[in-house]
């Protein structure tokens, strides 16, 4: 062999394993049939709980949704309220659950927000659930699980996407409502690790949803879109663009940021019937040009 070739071969060797050693993205990515204008655009079935899962599927593709994320404890369905949608499931409800995502051509996307133990045998279970429903990230508060989390990030290539609630005035201990927080958090870590950022949670705490993905950048895993009809705590979901969120000005940072993640509406207003509020987030969506 060459110098030369011996070079060429050498770096062709050294180049991914730094890549590997930097956790370079290597998130899977979202299907382009499940993308609505470049962004794969769904619900967190949160924004049906008072519905089961299956009707929660049932309303996201209503609603012009392609993607899903589902929380722990929603019943499977009418016809089968005891069974719950969560990491304990087993083998026979996941079967269910998928063959009705297949159905209504809705794929599920991440899982949470889910508490995960510091313990691996705990978290493995939220991990395998994750897996075998074909899910990209988890989105999680666990921060203090975050060596737990990264390994079983690195291991099972599933993203771990920390959420964030609005700040809690008499709990200074809560920190993950702040994206400077976050974003320090997971500095140095794994690129699997970031955030699933909250827009409203961060308007009700007093902040510019723009500026804190900008504080993310490169670490956004997913997103909990949200416009409300005003700042503060006592704030409720509007459809995207008649609010005080910006949803376009936070469009135009993700797509700025080559984001590659899931946007979920959880729509915590209107909960008997908010498909028709959803319809029109989903619409602002593809409708938006930057």
């Amino acid at each position: 062999m060459s110098r030369t070739w011996g070079m060429i071969g050498l770096a062709a060797l050294v180049l991914p394993l730094a890549a590997l050693a930097a956790g370079e993205d290597k998130l899977p990515g979202i299907p382009a049939e499940y993308k609505t204008n470049g962004f794969a655009i769904g619900c967190q079935a949160y924004t049906f709980n008072r519905f089961s899962a299956f009707e929660a599927i049932e309303k996201t593709a209503q609603a012009g949704g392609k993607v899903i994320e589902f929380y722990p404890g929603q019943k499977l369905s009418k016809d089968e309220p005891t069974l719950m949608v969560d990491h304990n499931a087993s083998p026979e409800v996941i079967a269910k659950l998928k063959d009705k995502l297949a159905k209504h051509n809705i794929k599920a996307v991440n899982y949470g927000v889910v508490g995960v133990p510091k313990d691996e045998a705990g978290a493995r279970k939220v991990f395998e659930f994750a897996k075998g429903m074909g899910m990209r990230a988890i989105t999680t508060e666990s921060t203090e699980a975050i060596d737990t989390l990264e390994k079983m990030a690195r291991e099972y290539n599933i993203g771990v996407a920390f959420h964030n609630h609005p700040r809690q005035a008499n709990n200074p201990n809560y920190k993950v409502w702040d994206p400077k927080y976050i974003a320090g958090l997971v500095k140095d870590r794994d690129a699997r690790l970031g955030a699933c950022a909250d827009t409203g949670h961060w308007a009700r705490s007093g902040l510019d949803p723009v500026e804190g993905l900008q504080t993310l950048k490169g670490r956004v895993i997913s997103t909990h879109l949200k416009d409300l009809n005003k700042k503060g705590g006592d704030a409720h979901d509007v459809p995207f663009g008649t609010g005080v969120c910006n949803i376009k000005g936070c469009l135009d940072e993700l797509r700025a940021q080559g984001f590659q993640g899931n946007i979920s509406i959880e729509y915590e207003h209107n909960w008997d019937n908010s498909v028709p509020d959803v319809t029109r987030c989903i619409d602002f969506v593809r409708e938006y040009r930057r």
